[in-house]
């Protein structure tokens, strides 16, 4: 199957790429490369160095399906310029969906994100709960999936809310809560939590990818939501999870953010899909690579610190 993705090669793309290599799909992938480019060159791989809102230059004939990855994450990193995040999570890709149904594109996944719920006290977070998203961030996205789905009657359009994303990756990010707990248990033998009773789901990095295999999979599966996230898990039971891999010292301070939600997936387990990877395993992982001296740690790790280093925070 010929395919585009676009942020491929982010956080998630990195993994996701090599893996539709493999499945035999011919890929082009779509990405500012802000962060680098860590793809492999393969004969089927077209990467392509470019800004998705420059949305004519993307090439789309015969393409069946799209992965739109691309996006200004979390956040921080919205907050430093909102009206980029806007023009990236939205206009851009509305302009995409647009020329995807023009191009008579079959089949298009958005990653969203579960923190469109914003904050929820009910024990399983479903899709069918109203979206209350308290940042710009979240804003974005809620939009963007009311935007996509737009085009449901044209094109099958599944809409990913995946948990916060854990786990090793070529574009490797450790601003995210196990990557980052890990990461400081590891170099400091100190954890750093900021409340810690706050409930996060989460969703291991390569069962994201083998989210996205699943739709390709099953192009038939009904247009709309699915939540994407398998272990609920306080902070502080992160931590202290990666203490008992690392023997850290656990250090408590007070915190005010309120974000505390957890996810119910059995909407997408009923479609047949079983997640294979967990917390433990991403903390293994991590530790392994660190221990084996090839765990990168520079500014493009963390998402703020290199948006800053590019100049791409609010004028």
């Amino acid at each position: 199957m010929k395919l585009l993705v676009t942020g491929g090669c982010g956080y998630k793309g990195s993994v996701l790429i090599p893996l539709l290599l493999a499945d035999g799909h011919e890929v082009t992938v779509i990405d500012t490369q802000w962060f680098g480019n860590a793809l492999p060159e393969h004969p089927r791989l077209t990467n392509l160095k470019l800004d998705i809102r420059d949305t004519g230059a993307i090439p789309l004939d015969g393409v069946e399906a799209v992965i739109h990855l691309a996006n200004i994450a979390n956040d921080p990193a919205v907050e430093l310029n909102p009206t980029l995040s806007w023009e990236v999570n939205v206009l851009a890709g509305q302009k995409l969906a647009d020329r995807a149904v023009r191009s008579g594109v079959r089949q298009f996944m958005f990653a969203s994100s579960g923190s469109v719920y914003g904050v929820k006290d009910e024990p399983n977070v479903t899709e069918d709960l109203e979206l209350v998203p308290i940042s710009v961030y979240n804003k974005t996205k809620m939009v963007a999936e009311r935007v996509f789905l737009s085009y449901a009657n044209q094109m099958q359009v599944h809409c990913i809310r995946p948990a916060t994303v854990c786990g090793l990756s070529p574009r490797m990010r450790l601003d995210v809560s196990v990557n980052m707990l890990t990461y400081q248990a590891l170099k400091n033998k100190k954890i750093t939590v900021f409340g810690g009773k706050q409930t996060r789901p989460n969703i291991h990095i390569k069962d994201v990818a083998n989210v996205y295999r699943h739709f390709l999979e099953h192009p038939e599966l009904s247009s709309g939501c699915y939540n994407a996230g398998f272990e609920n898990v306080s902070i502080m039971d992160i931590a202290k999870m990666v203490q008992k891999e690392t023997d850290a010292e656990i250090i408590t301070t007070e915190s005010n953010d309120p974000r505390s939600y957890r996810q119910c997936s059995s909407k997408l387990e009923r479609t047949g899909f079983t997640p294979k990877y967990g917390i433990k395993d991403a903390i293994e992982e991590i530790k392994s690579e660190y221990e084996k001296g090839d765990l990168k740690d520079n500014d493009s790790c963390y998402t703020v610190k290199w948006m800053k280093n590019l100049n791409l925070g609010a004028e």
